[in-house]
């Protein structure tokens, strides 16, 4: 076979333009891909970190409307809460009574032995060296005197009786006729109804205001002291 010489002869493809071409094409297809990976890895994290965020907003909101949860329900102060240094109050173990500057005491030195805390109503007034103690495991006293109703006084009680790191008591010397004292925390509310009750007890029962996390409120007095 002959070729006409007025017509330019086909020449043989590139390998070189073609493995550039191959180069590119991979590289692009490469490129996609890593860039789909990165917008759905993304994506992922972000509902990954929403999930977590509303388990924390349930998980915290549940926690403010437990007893014990170690947080206000209501998200605001406790009017009439009274406060004293928790750094000043001494916790040191002494035989016999101590004055205390408030009644019922919310902190202070007191007796080695303490009362039973664990929903414990008390018919008697306690020492207030023992109850003092109760106290710094992290317990909430609730008194009442003979102003109280004698409604309240059995609504507090069966509340008292099914809540752990408690404890009830009648106590004269108060200026309330019901009063809430934890470790350096105290309040008078006007009765059982009162809002404030669940809100010291949401706060307080073993709050962060307790000297001593992690102890008992079993193994003590079970029983008022002679």
């Amino acid at each position: 076979m002959s070729f006409d010489p007025r017509y330019p002869q086909p020449q043989a493809p590139d390998p070189r333009a073609r493995a550039t071409r191959n180069r590119a094409i991979a590289i692009g297809l490469s490129a996609a891909v890593v860039a789909g990976l990165v917008a759905f890895g993304s994506y992922l994290l972000l509902e990954n970190s929403e999930a977590n965020e509303k388990s924390d907003e349930t998980s915290a909101a549940q926690d403010g409307k437990h007893p014990g949860g170690h947080g206000d329900a209501s998200g605001g102060a406790i009017e009439g809460l009274k406060s004293w240094d928790a750094a000043k109050l001494g916790r040191n173990h002494v035989a016999g009574s101590v004055d205390y500057p408030m009644k019922p005491p919310v902190g202070g030195d007191h007796n080695q032995s303490w009362m039973n805390c664990d929903g414990d109503v008390y018919e008697k007034a306690l020492p207030d060296v023992n109850a003092v103690h109760s106290l710094e495991h992290g317990a909430v006293w609730v008194t009442y005197n003979g102003k109280a109703a004698d409604a309240d006084v059995a609504e507090l009680a069966a509340r008292v009786e099914k809540t752990p790191f408690t404890l009830m008591s009648p106590y004269t010397g108060q200026e309330g006729a019901i009063m809430l004292s934890a470790w350096g925390k105290q309040v008078a509310v006007d009765s059982a109804d009162d809002k404030r009750v669940d809100r010291f007890f949401a706060q307080y029962v073993q709050g962060t205001q307790t000297p001593e996390p992690g102890a008992p409120c079993t193994g003590g007095l079970a029983t008022v002291p002679q």
